[in-house]
């Protein structure tokens, strides 16, 4: 069914990273988009999303992960003077009787409706049969905390369901109701059953959603974890960050969490100066929960050799008007850097395949720009954004010959150096006229 050789797991050796081997580190980079599970929009019913034209981009781009999104309900606006957003499908049935807030028949939460699950499966096998890995976003916690009119329609308030079933909007991201909390695990048992067969899947429990549901998102991993154990395949859980304004969660609660992976928050300075990863957990810098909307190649690279895994939420229409649209390409006046973000995660993927990153660690002190991704020895990934493109690199404890090239790290064209010899600090003057990226590898390597 899929040709990716099993389901992730943390590689023992170098915990920053995934393997399905226990031997060779996967390393995961991509773009996501709002509307690439359920279709969303500001028309009823909204325009269908072409996920074969978003997989082509991607791999347009030599990406190999998304995220895929969900949304809680089927109509909200984030603020009285903006239109209206929809999405559908849902995992329940709608079929009444009676007739929810939007007008469309009441939720029927104790009966799924296939039609969403068919369509979580199909896109994760076409994702599978691409080599790129899915991660399922189970719960969406932003809109209900952020949205003027959103739980006003959503599927667990009492008037949009068949059984009065309720709960007040952030309650339902917490341990309180049990009988909520039961469907909520029907549901997630429902999905794991749905793609438990591929190897291409992680899960991430919420979308952020605020400090108060730390204990709820500890509950779902350990949940999935559980419900896993007995099933042929196991795959990775994730947590990421807890948006809440005054809310928000810190990220020791994602750290200090039982997920695998994480997407922190900026504080720390994963925005401007990522912290080393130190192996804790497999963090997926994603700039969706570092800017929203933003991000810069000069942050991949800093991500890439601090041993992060850098994703780009690519918004591909502007976020005032809550508006996805997918027509195979994206506007480049919509992010700035968009396509220089796209292009640079390309390059450390072909750079990730290219050298043995299971063996190599972030080890800022052995480059003046402290961006150094290393096997010292061996391999040398450097990242300078100095303007006047001098690097200090120390090869003391080296013997031998280096081979040298310098990588635009935007299109990727490589300028081939001398070699050098180890044995000192070494001084090397990029040929390139502002950001590059230096590789310095043992000629014992070719």
């Amino acid at each position: 069914m899929n040709h990716l050789r099993g389901p992730l797991r943390t590689l023992p050796k170098n915990p920053r990273y995934f393997t399905n081997d226990g031997e060779h580190a996967i390393y995961l980079s991509g773009s996501h988009t709002w509307s690439n599970l359920q279709d969303m929009g500001i028309t009823d019913p909204p325009s269908p999303f072409n996920f074969s034209a978003y997989i082509d981009f991607l791999k347009k781009y030599g990406h190999n992960f998304i995220r895929l999104w969900h949304w809680e309900a089927p109509k909200w606006r984030y603020s009285l003077d903006r239109p209206f957003s929809f999405s559908q499908p849902h995992p329940w049935k709608r079929k009444g009787p009676g007739l929810a807030r939007d007008g469309k028949p009441k939720f029927n939460l104790f009966e799924f409706d296939e039609t969403y699950f068919q369509r979580l499966y199909h896109r994760v096998q076409m994702a599978a049969e691409n080599s790129i890995y899915v991660s399922i976003m189970l719960f969406e916690g932003h809109m209900a905390q952020f949205a003027a009119q959103g739980w006003e329609f959503h599927p667990f308030n009492s008037e949009n369901n068949i059984s009065k079933i309720h709960c007040e909007r952030l309650d339902y991201y917490t341990l309180k109701n049990k009988e909520i909390l039961e469907i909520q695990e029907a549901y997630v048992r429902k999905v794991i059953d749905t793609i438990n067969d591929f190897d291409n899947v992680l899960y991430e429990i919420c979308n952020e959603a605020g400090n108060y549901s730390t204990e709820w998102q500890y509950h779902f991993i350990r949940f999935i974890k559980s419900y896993e154990r007995d099933k042929p395949k196991q795959h990775p859980v994730g947590m990421t960050f807890q948006y809440g304004g005054e809310q928000s969660g810190n990220n020791a609660n994602l750290f200090n969490s039982p997920a695998d992976w994480t997407s922190p928050n900026p504080e720390g300075g994963y925005r401007e100066d990522p912290p080393l990863n130190d192996g804790r957990k497999v963090i997926l810098n994603d700039t969706d929960h570092l800017w929203g909307k933003g991000g810069n190649p000069q942050w991949v690279w800093k991500s890439f050799t601090r041993g992060h895994n850098p994703l780009f939420m690519d918004r591909i229409v502007d976020l005032t008007d809550r508006t996805i649209t997918w027509a195979g390409k994206a506007r480049a006046e919509d992010i700035p850097k968009a396509e220089e973000i796209r292009k640079a995660m390309g390059l450390t993927i072909q750079l990730a395949k290219r050298f043995n990153l299971a063996e190599m660690l972030p080890l800022p002190d052995l480059a003046s720009t402290r961006y150094c991704l290393a096997k010292p020895r061996e391999a040398y990934i450097i990242y300078t954004y100095d303007s006047n493109g001098e690097v200090r690199v120390d090869l003391h404890n080296v013997t031998g010959e280096f081979h040298v090239e310098w990588i635009h790290p935007v299109d990727g064209s490589i300028v081939v150096s001398n070699n050098v010899q180890g044995g000192g600090l070494r001084i090397f003057k990029s040929p390139l006229k502002e950001d590059a990226v230096l590789l310095l590898y043992s000629s014992k390597r070719r």
